[in-house]
């Protein structure tokens, strides 16, 4: 079992990193096996997610009222970007359960997450130098949706990042960078909302104690952060850094794991 401490830096790290394009569950694989800490397994991991999850629904209220009231009474635009979302949410939640017991067996390979940072890293940089600023949320079809749901399928494998895989998309669908983030966060919402659920049980009996508690208020915190501080940068910047240290965090672990084989 992790400790009080090792929770509440696995809690930042995984608020930093869910919204960030750089892959919270490779980092939350990866920080283990290198200071070797205990894993604290798929469980902790999804009590992490719902700290996220708070923070998105605390940064993303407005919204998520708005569609939600559309249903009932006119509001066109609301209504049609909550129809996107659920149509975008879909791939993600057939594939998680089709594959949930290689997510936490095979996939957690640290040489297998140094190569899906890496490349996806490269993908990010390619997609956000060749993508163009040509459309916004209200612009956005369902035939975008359905593409940016099937990449956030790929999130399954630690690495990919669920974040990069859909920002990644909407930029080279031409999506601005600012709406690809928006887009990307909201369309989060349900499926770690969904995967929460799923994986409640294991919570509950597992037992809810200071480690579970301290980890879950530590990712909500550290997610508004990265949120709004995403959200905020790519105003006037590229998601260049984010690639780049992909690129060099994927080298990093490479060079330690065959280290480690020697």
């Amino acid at each position: 079992m992790i400790t009080e401490l090792q929770a509440l830096i696995l809690g930042a790290i995984q608020g930093l990193t869910e919204f960030l394009p750089v892959s919270s569950s490779a980092h939350l694989v990866l920080f283990p096996w290198l200071f070797g800490w205990n894993d604290p397994g798929l469980a902790f991991d999804v009590a992490l997610h719902l700290g996220s999850l708070l923070a998105l629904l605390i940064y993303y209220w407005p919204q998520w009222v708005a569609m939600a009231l559309s249903i009932v009474r006119p509001d066109p635009a609301s209504r049609r970007l909550l129809i996107l979302l659920l149509v975008a949410s879909v791939p993600g939640a057939v594939i998680g359960l089709l594959l949930e017991k290689q997510a936490e067996t095979i996939f957690r390979s640290p040489l297998l997450i140094a190569c899906t940072l890496g490349v996806m890293g490269i993908v990010l940089w390619i997609a956000d130098v060749r993508g163009r600023n040509v459309k916004k949320l209200d612009r956005l079809y369902l035939g975008d949706a359905i593409l940016i749901g099937l990449s956030q399928a790929l999130a399954i494998v630690p690495g990919v990042s669920r974040s990069g895989a859909t920002i990644t998309t909407g930029r080279l669908l031409g999506i601005e960078r600012q709406d690809a983030a928006n887009f990307s966060f909201l369309m989060a919402t349900p499926i770690i909302a969904g995967a929460g659920l799923h994986e409640m049980p294991k919570i509950v009996h597992g037992g809810i104690n200071a480690i579970v508690i301290g980890g879950f208020v530590s990712s909500a915190i550290f997610s508004l952060i990265a949120i709004a501080a995403l959200v905020s940068f790519v105003r006037t910047r590229t998601y260049k850094p984010f690639a780049w240290y992909r690129i060099a965090i994927a080298i990093f672990v490479a060079v330690v794991y065959l280290s480690r084989q020697g």
